[in-house]
């Protein structure tokens, strides 16, 4: 059987499109790397592929808020193929810079009448928070995190506080199971700042829309694909494979 294809959008300022490219080569997919422009000029050539991936990074410099320019892009220009492309049982990845566009293009959550129900603020600490952080999975929604328990990665950003507008929203999203990544220590057990990195409410890292196919999560899963790139390889040992391996993997089987 072929390899799933994956396409990488690439927007000026993106900045983790080939340490994806890796991951998922790495997972057995067949990857290409598009920037938005050529996407615009044929939007058809999506559903050539099975899997999207929106990457880490500043795209467009985060110049009016982190990740929306494009998430206006995919809304204004690319919003009937996308919605085509999810209807056919397909999967959406947005990865840190990637998941803040995801949300503002109402791609995890449409918008309803009052506007948004949730976005991505800036983290409470007021800084940038770059460190190792332990995740909490939920496995049963989401295909990316199949037999997915307790997972290590690192963040880097600085708007990945979430925040729904009302406190019954996010309830119906932990209830609905769409809440699939919270922070945790390495017990798995939640806390203040610095186990949860940004001030998100109930330590939401990572969301999926209904379906389960489309997920947005602020750690970088690329970036813990190889066990040696754990901080603490040489002290620790080394693992089979880093942690963030068994998501892109996950991805690719979905298909096979």
């Amino acid at each position: 059987m072929a390899a799933p294809r994956v396409l990488i959008l690439r927007a000026p300022g993106a900045n983790c499109d080939g340490e994806t490219h890796f991951a998922f080569e790495q997972a057995g997919a067949a990857v290409d790397r598009l920037h938005i422009q050529r996407l615009r000029e044929n939007p058809k050539i999506l559903l050539q592929y099975q899997i999207m991936t929106i990457p880490g990074g500043f795209t467009y410099g985060d110049g009016v808020a982190a990740g929306k320019i494009l998430a206006v892009q995919l809304q204004h220009f690319l919003g009937d193929i996308l919605r085509q492309f999810r209807d056919r049982e397909r999967l959406i990845l947005g990865i840190c810079n990637g998941f803040q566009v995801l949300l503002k293009a109402g791609l995890i959550m449409p918008p309803d009448e009052d506007g948004p129900v949730a976005t991505l603020a800036h983290n409470k600490s007021g800084k940038f928070e770059d460190r190792w952080i332990y995740l909490q999975a939920t496995s049963g929604k989401c295909p990316f995190l199949k037999g997915c328990q307790t997972l290590h990665f690192p963040i880097a950003h600085g708007e990945g506080n979430f925040l729904c507008r009302q406190e019954w929203i996010l309830k119906g999203l932990m209830q609905s199971g769409q809440v699939v990544l919270r922070y945790v220590d390495g017990a798995g057990k939640a806390g203040p700042y610095p186990i949860n990195p940004n001030g998100s409410q109930s330590d939401v890292a990572g969301v999926c829309d209904p379906s389960g196919r489309v997920l947005g999560l602020m750690p970088h899963p690329e970036r813990h694909v190889l066990p040696t790139q754990h901080p603490q390889w040489t002290r620790l040992g080394l693992a089979p494979e880093g942690d963030g391996l068994r998501l892109f993997r996950n991805a690719v089987e979905f298909f096979k």
